[in-house]
């Protein structure tokens, strides 16, 4: 089930925190549940994606992307996403959690998000491709940027590690092959 009370808090334990710029980092809490865990009692890696919205989302919020979202009423896709488990996360365990948006091309947005244990261990890192939606398809990232009130706002560069993944990514074939399967 998705954590919407979470979600919730998270919203309402952030509306007062100052707004971030653009490439801001947005720094919040959790804890890793019962109902997070898999059967070997650690932080179920689906359940590791699911979290990750607790941070992006009041990251939106304090970017002033949620309000522009709704005024233009656009919508926010994730269109890929690359993700590392390094460190377990066991029940109740507190992470911090770190969100930020990297950079920018003519389509996509890039963010990167990372749980970080009490001991100062990275658990896990993702890397997505999010794009924001209209009517007639994705809009360019630079629509959006005029609608935050940063026209012409130039794209940081990508890391290299980023730009890798990219072209490894439109290497992949769509839609996937399907071979037969022998009997």
């Amino acid at each position: 089930m998705y954590p919407v009370i979470r979600l919730f808090w998270q919203l309402w334990r952030h509306r007062n925190d100052p707004p971030l710029p653009v490439t801001g980092t947005h720094v919040s809490h959790h804890t890793c549940l019962p109902w997070d865990i898999d059967l070997w009692r650690e932080l179920n890696n689906g359940r590791t994606l699911t979290l990750y919205d607790l941070g992006r989302i009041p990251l939106a919020g304090r970017t002033g992307l949620i309000t522009v979202l709704r005024r233009e009423r656009w919508g926010l896709t994730m269109a890929g996403a690359s993700v590392r488990y390094r460190r377990r996360v066991r029940m109740f365990d507190r992470i911090e959690m770190r969100s930020r948006l990297l950079s920018w091309d003519a389509r996509f947005m890039y963010l990167e998000q990372s749980m970080w244990r009490r001991d100062g261990e990275c658990a896990n890192h993702i890397l997505y491709r999010a794009a924001v939606t209209g009517r007639d398809g994705i809009v360019p990232p630079a629509d959006v940027l005029d609608a935050l009130g940063h026209p012409g706002l130039a794209a940081p560069p990508l890391p290299g590690w980023v730009r890798a993944w990219i072209e490894a990514d439109a290497a992949r074939p769509w839609p996937p092959m399907q071979d037969p399967i022998e009997e």
